[in-house]
């Protein structure tokens, strides 16, 4: 069967929970965040999932990430790739999308980047990086990540622009999987939140 990649975004802060663009600022989990990384791994540990053995398990060096992997059961088979980290968000690190349009009205980032950061075609790229990992290992790979990196994945893995991602939001501690349909690359599920409502 082709490889897969499982998305886990990391569980809430406190700049997600307030909508402030989190790029490399090292903010650690809430008490809410912690709670959702452990029911996540146990959602992870059961049927039909029961562990994922044999997946290569990766994660975002950046904290709130790292404590999401080890609070979910992974740490020990995780490796840590600066890849995975978040779009450096430049000018615009620690403001809300409010903030920002009422110093530049019309702003998307999908199509106007951020000044003194990453640019579309560095973040692109990098996602790039992780769907060819993904494709060219004969196993499943699992990374703990971040919204703005983990939803250009999903649409790269699609083989789409990278502003398709602005139509595929991704809640914290939300799981994804991106595998195949008819030969072709497929979104199997996308933000699926059932283990924190469970």
């Amino acid at each position: 069967m082709a490889p897969r990649i499982l998305l886990a975004r990391h569980g809430q802060t406190e700049w997600s929970l307030s909508g402030k663009h989190t790029g490399r600022t090292d903010i650690p989990l809430l008490e809410e965040g912690r709670r959702g990384a452990k029911l996540l791994g146990e959602r992870l540990h059961r049927a039909p999932f029961d562990g994922l053995p044999g997946v290569e398990v990766r994660t975002s060096p950046l904290a709130r990430a790292r404590e999401t992997c080890e609070l979910a059961g992974f740490a020990e088979r995780a490796t840590t790739w600066d890849t995975l980290m978040e779009w450096d968000y430049g000018a615009y690190e620690g403001m809300t999308p409010a903030e920002i349009q009422a110093v530049r009205p019309g702003w998307f980032i999908w199509r106007d980047g951020v000044p003194e950061g990453e640019t579309l075609e560095q973040v692109s790229a990098r996602a790039d990086e992780v769907v060819a990992h993904a494709r060219a290992e004969d196993r499943d790979l699992l990374v703990f990540a971040h919204g703005h990196i983990l939803r250009s994945i999903g649409a790269r893995w699609l083989g789409l622009p990278l502003d398709f991602a602005a139509r595929i939001r991704l809640s914290p501690t939300s799981l994804s999987e991106l595998g195949w349909a008819y030969g072709e690359p497929a979104i199997e599920s996308w933000n699926d939140c059932g283990h924190l409502t469970a």
